[in-house]
């Protein structure tokens, strides 16, 4: 078997110095001093990366859920493809805001986007319009710094009043009667939120809302609207002041969940609490309905699910691109880019940093769409 793959890529490299020599013939070296043949125009040795003729820089903004994920992606991808994706993960809103602005060829958002915002697309994408591609999933993990306390779980209604300020203490009876074996300090909560506009808050939101909307009256969106409550910039900035600040409680992507942090089981209803895990997400995330049309792939999350095992409080990164008129210069590159993040390698990585790869049905059609982009 290992012979077998050893002349299978003694083949394929051979495949590739032909295909280099007829490129160098037709076109001559390029204006970078690179060899068209090597990592321009074929695919790559590293990751079966395939680069097309993508150069340059591209400027990306967006989800900073998806950002752990992202620098994955680039580490692999530019030193295949001699790109450079410079992603800022400014959140969410200022992602999509950048997109239909223009100032970015693409963006990452943890909610699909709404139809004002594709109408404002249209002026940027020529003939077409900005669509979702569905490509990062994983766990909103809720993690907590209490002392003495290793185990904990809540329910969703538990949830919603301690980040809505009607739960203001640890010990409180709700809380312990979860926990009846834990030992609940008696320590003031201390509920952080994101101060940005977010994906991660839109869907942390969603989630309250469709299972404890008695105790969660908001309408949800990207921007926090609950009572009370500590605000901090982006999930790194909620995830640090959870690992610094005793008594703290913040909600952020399991990638975030680093260095000490716990997090919380959900009590959903089914046999058993359900843990923050990648395969836990990737079991609701199956459940999840394309309502998009088109070339749109936005989907639709079952948050009220009590399938064993799932858990429930997810999201779904997606990223956001114009289905026609993209620009010339920056087309290849993005094209390039996404092909590798929705390829099988590309998938792959996410599990490695603590991401839900997508079902195999989903991520199908993205691959389709991206080969489509124009």
């Amino acid at each position: 078997m290992k012979l077998q793959r050893m002349n299978r890529r003694a083949l394929a490299l051979g495949a590739l110095a032909v295909s280099g020599a007829l490129a160098l013939t037709a076109c001559g070296s390029d204006e970078t001093g690179g060899n068209t043949g090597g990592d321009s125009s074929n695919t790559a040795a590293a990751g079966n990366i395939k680069c097309d003729d993508a150069s340059g820089q591209v400027l990306a903004d967006g989800s900073s859920a998806q950002k752990n994920a992202v620098d994955a992606w680039v580490k692999q991808f530019s030193a295949a493809c001699k790109v450079e994706i410079n992603y800022k993960a400014g959140g969410s809103g200022a992602g999509v805001t950048a997109f239909t602005q223009g100032q970015v060829p693409f963006a990452g958002s943890d909610s699909a986007l709404k139809p004002d915002e594709v109408e404002a697309s249209k002026k940027i994408c020529s003939g077409g319009q900005g669509i979702d591609l569905p490509m990062v999933g994983g766990p909103i993990a809720v993690g907590y710094n209490v002392p003495g306390v290793d185990k904990l779980v809540l329910d969703s209604a538990t949830i919603a009043k301690i980040f809505d300020s009607k739960i203001t203490n640890w010990n409180d009876p709700a809380i312990a009667k979860l926990n009846p074996d834990a030992k609940l300090p008696n320590l003031k909560i201390q509920a952080f939120h994101r101060s940005d506009e977010s994906g991660t808050t839109d869907n942390f939101t969603k989630y309250l809302i469709a299972t404890a909307k008695k105790d969660f009256p908001y309408e949800g969106g990207k921007a926090w609207q609950a009572k009370g409550g500590q605000s901090a910039p982006q999930s790194s900035g909620v995830a640090a002041q959870v690992k610094q600040t005793a008594g703290a409680i913040g909600y952020f992507e399991l990638s975030y969940a680093k260095d000490g942090i716990k997090t919380v089981a959900i009590d959903t209803g089914a046999a058993e609490p359900v843990e923050a895990t990648v395969d836990n997400a990737t079991k609701a995330i199956a459940d999840a309905k394309i309502v998009g049309t088109g070339k749109d792939l936005a989907l639709e999350l079952n948050y009220a699910t009590k399938a064993d095992g799932a858990y429930p409080m997810v999201l779904v990164t997606y990223e956001i691109a114009c289905d026609k008129g993209n620009k010339a210069d920056t087309l290849p590159a993005v094209k390039a880019f996404l092909r590798y993040a929705a390829s099988e390698d590309g998938q792959k990585i996410l599990a490695e940093n603590d991401y839900a790869p997508m079902p195999d049905d989903i991520i199908a059609k993205v691959r389709t769409t991206v080969e489509s982009l124009s």
